[in-house]
């Protein structure tokens, strides 16, 4: 019986499985640890499976450097409960420090990656589904590379819901860093106004020219003034989306652009990956789904 107890803690500590689990899987496999393992893997793909219909939209964001080279990721879960602990945690560290170091291509070649053990991301991610008995998705990464002359500003804000990095051409980590606070407070669309695509200025253009038709001032006015007012107003409006234009964040009385300019600094790259953007979150009617239970 102790032989049995000290092989359900081994498997239990391969696995993170329960300890009922390990035992069925030690009974059904003559207690072999290696086709136990196996046998754990397969249940947990049948398990993880049965969760494809649940929505992963909490997680963690982060970002780490290393020299001239950077990598952020998102990884989700389901709920925060899991996002803040610690298995979760160290998940989205080895990820992202896989990530950095073998700097894949894509998300298929990402999930080959592998660690120091030899065991790639897809692995990974399949022990830490069975411990942590959640659907878990790695959505998204990026992989930056920069030269000697610029600087990584990277910021993590609310301990990964939001993980931000800047580049600068110029300037030190501190203004890097203050730069990586805007964009991480402001989303900005654009770093300037020349990135500003043609067509969103005429579709800003025009939404102006329609909402002057009812100012009737606005009609006296010459042509040229009315054409200069409406550029006014499209400016206005796009620049909220420009990063240079914006309050800088440390000192309102500055704009971002004063502050790169006081530091002959530039800005190349920006990368904001905020947990689960875009992803529609489950909202369950919890007093049906207990009425339902009754039943």
């Amino acid at each position: 019986m102790s032989e049995l107890i000290d092989l359900i803690k081994q498997l239990r500590e391969r696995t993170g499985a329960g300890i009922m689990d390990c035992k069925k899987a030690l009974l059904a496999n003559d207690s072999d640890i290696e086709k136990s393992v196996i046998w754990l893997r397969e249940k947990g793909i049948a398990k993880q499976a049965s969760k494809a219909s649940r929505v992963a939209a909490e997680g963690v964001a982060w970002v780490l450097t290393d020299g001239n080279k950077a990598a952020v990721i998102e990884i989700n879960c389901e709920t925060d409960f899991v996002a803040n602990s610690d298995p979760f945690r160290n998940l989205v560290k080895e990820v992202n420090e896989i990530i950095l170091k073998t700097e894949p291509k894509d998300k298929d070649e990402a999930m080959l990656a592998k660690n120091s053990d030899g065991k790639d991301i897809k692995e990974l991610f399949l022990e830490a589904g069975i411990k942590l008995g959640e659907k878990l998705d790695f959505r998204r990464f990026a992989i930056v590379n920069k030269t000697d002359d610029e600087v990584f500003g990277p910021y993590i804000h609310m301990n990964g819901k939001i993980a931000t990095l800047v580049v600068l051409k110029g300037g030190n980590s501190e203004v890097a860093n203050g730069i990586a606070l805007n964009v991480c407070s402001n989303n900005p669309n654009y770093i300037t106004d020349k990135e500003i695509p043609a067509e969103d200025i005429a579709k800003e253009t025009e939404i102006e020219k329609q909402a002057s038709l009812s100012d009737p001032s606005f009609a006296k006015k010459p042509v040229q003034i009315q054409e200069k007012i409406i550029e006014g107003r499209v400016h206005k409006n796009l620049c909220s989306s420009v990063l240079v234009d914006e309050e800088y964040v440390l000192d309102e009385t500055k704009k971002v652009s004063d502050v790169l300019k006081e530091n002959n600094a530039s800005v190349i790259k920006t990368i904001r990956f905020a947990v689960g953007e875009g992803i529609e979150k489950r909202h369950d009617d919890f007093a049906a789904e207990v009425a339902n239970q009754v039943k």
